[in-house]
């Protein structure tokens, strides 16, 4: 009962304070009003009407790679995040894979903050991803008006949610998330957990209306008939769901979920474009520009891929920046080459 009373406690400090701060929806962060931008360019021709000083060179530096982040940021394509008025990078980053280390938090820093520089600004993460949020915390801390930050809950309950999210903001060094989820929902013994009094539903509705949360959400990569129960029971912002050219063929989500997202003007996020890498065959699928091709053809804002090195980082980017959506027979050819080994390519759906 001590434990239940301490969080209530928590729960009312927290809203507290985030009545308080006040915080901004993502839509002025990543959407700037026309009237506002006339009046920043009427306000830079004034300045630049006075003799400048000559500016030491560490601003210097600062301001070109400031430059350069906003010429790269501009180069890879946006969508509107569903009726959410964000806009938001078709190339996601994952919260899982390099950065999920607790051992090579270097590495993972640098990836975060080169996938920020080339305009990425779809981040994603979960407190069940290792080092995960602790790594993006340190870069975030300093950046986080460039991202859109997006979170999830594996709890059930009230109480469980409100803890790991007090967690989770700690762990990220922010006073808030832009979006938060209701992580792998694929029961309804679950689903009924999360509607109940006390239910998982009820925290996400006081966070949002404390302004400590802009948006909820759900992620499943299974049992379709779930997710569309779910999303016809509460009021979601955002679906994070499984896509890629082996999906038609066991538990189709973008045959039964995404059309029904899609009416419902959810903000539709994209996994496992690549399924881990098992998508790959040199008989089959070979290429990763076939892959998230496939699934940036659909009406989704945006796809999140783990990333491992640097490298795959950039490869990617380039890939965003190059895409156009393919015609409806290259997408049934990529369905074709993949069906001989579409099991193992669905094995998330099947083990997990």
């Amino acid at each position: 009962m001590d434990n239940l009373v301490s969080r209530r406690r928590f729960v009312k400090l927290l809203l507290a304070a985030g009545a308080a701060l006040g915080l901004a929806g993502c839509a002025q962060i990543f959407v700037e009003d026309q009237d506002e931008q006339e009046s920043k360019e009427d306000k830079k021709k004034a300045e630049d009407k006075i003799e400048p000083e000559e500016k030491p060179e560490e601003t210097r530096e600062e301001e070109e790679k400031k430059a350069e982040q906003e010429n790269n940021a501009e180069k890879i394509p946006r969508r509107e995040l569903g009726n959410t008025g964000c806009q938001v990078s078709i190339l996601g980053l994952g919260g899982s894979f390099a950065f999920a280390g607790g051992d090579n938090s270097e590495e993972a820093e640098e990836i975060i903050n080169k996938a920020l520089d080339l305009g990425v600004n779809y981040i994603d993460t979960a407190p069940t991803y290792g080092a995960s949020e602790s790594n993006l915390g340190r870069v975030i801390k300093h950046r986080r008006d460039e991202a859109f930050l997006a979170g999830k809950t594996i709890e059930r309950t009230y109480d469980g949610t409100m803890q790991v999210f007090e967690q989770s903001l700690e762990r990220l060094q922010t006073d808030h998330l832009d979006l938060l989820q209701i992580h792998g929902l694929h029961s309804r013994e679950e689903l009924d957990q999360i509607l109940a009094s006390g239910g998982a539903l009820e925290a996400l509705d006081e966070l949002k209306s404390a302004g400590l949360i802009h948006f909820t959400g759900l992620s499943g990569h299974k049992e379709p008939s779930i997710l569309l129960q779910a999303i016809n029971e509460y009021d979601f912002n955002c679906i994070l769901l499984s896509l890629n050219p082996a999906d038609p063929y066991y538990q189709s989500l973008q045959n039964e979920v995404l059309p029904a997202a899609e009416e419902k003007n959810m903000g539709i996020i994209a996994m496992k474009a690549a399924a881990y890498g098992r998508i790959f065959r040199e008989e089959g699928i070979t290429t990763m520009d076939e892959a998230l091709g496939y699934v940036w053809s659909y009406p989704v804002d945006t796809a999140i891929v783990g990333i491992s090195t640097l490298d795959e980082l950039e490869e990617n980017v380039r890939i965003a920046k190059k895409f156009k959506p393919f015609e409806d027979q290259a997408l049934r050819r990529l369905e074709q080459l993949v069906k001989p080994y579409q099991e193992e390519v669905n094995f998330y759906k099947k083990e997990w």
